[in-house]
């Protein structure tokens, strides 16, 4: 056999290459071994039918929370991955230098999917976190150690992509912009870039944008008032076009409460679109708002991005912010990382994270992904197929896991 798989007949959307024309796939190992509009099926050990449906290189979801188990908003990456088209999740700072080899040794390595990280500058990375415990892990300027963020960045630089840090009133209390600057010197010296959250001030968003350095990501970059990039009228605020022009990347960091239909129909009016989409997938928003990637990006379709675009801020772009130029495309001797997803017609209801309702006519949903060459059928169906399971209206952490893991609380299967 020439291929371990083959996937036929899709039409292949590779931003990296400006590629989007019907093609086939065919995989060899971990790597991919060929694309061409036509290979023989016979030469392959499994054919995927791919027909009206888009071939992308493997989804990169950049700013994730995956250490399930190991803290309070962690998801299980593996049985979101298919669902979601994502065969890379960069967790976004769960954990810190001090529980960072937990996460290494119990979640990364065992993964079938690429888990990366984003690494907490807080020594306990986010440890307090649900709807009926909220402990800014930010707030104790003792837990933020830019030496020991350094050393563990350092004996893990495999896995470990850039500092995270999480400012603002929620994340930080009075802390103001102190932890962004502690951040920032672990970031410089492991040469690493920072991503940095904003909630609510302090520090405004103008603070942190102004000690950002070309290439350090924004995240929560639509988020809604206060902290919103856009004025009272609807204008793009000056801040976050310096920004942008001096090189900051802006991510979506959909999340519970980060995305406002609102402001981002004001920010694509302005020309201003995201660099990249990502979902803030976490305990208390994968049964909504945000669901996974492909949801995300679906709404970032429904208000007019282009579906080019979408796909690059899911794949070529947060493979370049996080310094991964073999990721987030697919060629010949590559990465064998690739999704296959559907455009389905709608309509259907896509909410923000203020509870704002939009109708789509069109969804992204994934037919299936493969991973270092290996397909992995999508078993969990649309997330938006019809309404999850309520939750008791003051639902604890537990009532969280049962609903997101089912049987599987006691193990994997």
């Amino acid at each position: 056999m020439d291929f371990d798989l083959l996937i036929v007949g899709g039409r292949l959307v590779d931003p990296a290459s400006g590629l989007d024309a019907v093609r086939d796939v065919g995989f060899a190992g971990a790597r991919v071994a060929a694309i061409a509009p036509a290979l023989p099926r016979e030469r392959a050990a499994r054919v995927v039918e791919a027909a009206g449906c888009l071939v992308t290189p493997g989804l990169i979801d950049l700013h994730t929370h995956v250490y399930w188990g190991g803290t309070p908003l962690g998801v299980d990456a593996e049985r979101i991955a298919a669902r979601a088209g994502t065969t890379t999740f960069v967790d976004a700072g769960s954990a810190g230098a001090g529980n960072f080899l937990g996460f290494r040794a119990h979640v990364i390595e065992r993964a079938a999917v690429r888990i990366l990280a984003f690494l907490n500058i807080s020594f306990g990375g986010i440890f307090g976190f649900s709807r009926n415990v909220m402990v800014g892990e930010s707030g104790d300027l003792a837990l933020l150690d830019a030496r020991e963020a350094v050393a563990c960045a350092a004996d893990n630089a495999d896995r470990i992509v850039g500092i995270k840090v999480r400012s603002g009133r929620i994340a930080g209390g009075d802390r103001g912009i102190a932890p962004v600057d502690i951040a920032l010197e672990a970031a410089d010296r492991a040469r690493l870039p920072l991503m940095a959250h904003i909630d609510e001030p302090p520090p405004g968003r103008l603070e942190v944008l102004d000690r950002l350095r070309p290439g350090d990501v924004l995240t929560h970059c639509f988020r809604p008032f206060p902290n919103a990039p856009v004025d009272g009228a609807g204008a793009i605020r000056q801040d976050m076009l310096a920004a942008r022009a001096r090189g900051i990347v802006f991510d979506i960091g959909h999340g519970m409460g980060s995305f406002d239909f609102a402001v981002a129909r004001a920010m694509l009016a302005g020309g201003f679109a995201p660099d990249v989409v990502s979902s803030d997938l976490h305990l208390f928003c994968a049964d909504g708002p945000a669901y996974d990637l492909l949801v995300s990006m679906s709404k970032l379709l429904a208000l007019g991005m282009p579906l080019a675009d979408v796909v690059a801020a899911a794949t070529v772009r947060p493979a370049e912010a996080i310094g991964r130029a073999d990721l987030g495309r697919l060629a010949v001797g590559g990465v064998g990382d690739a999704a296959v997803l559907a455009l389905d017609e709608g309509p259907v209801r896509l909410h923000d994270s203020t509870g704002a309702e939009l109708v789509a006519q069109h969804r992204l949903v994934s037919r299936g992904i493969a991973v270092a060459g290996r397909w992995h059928d999508n078993q969990e169906g649309d997330p938006l197929a019809g309404p999850p399971p309520a939750l008791p209206p003051r639902a604890t952490h537990a009532d969280h896991l049962r609903r997101h893991l089912g049987h599987r609380m006691s193990g994997r299967d």
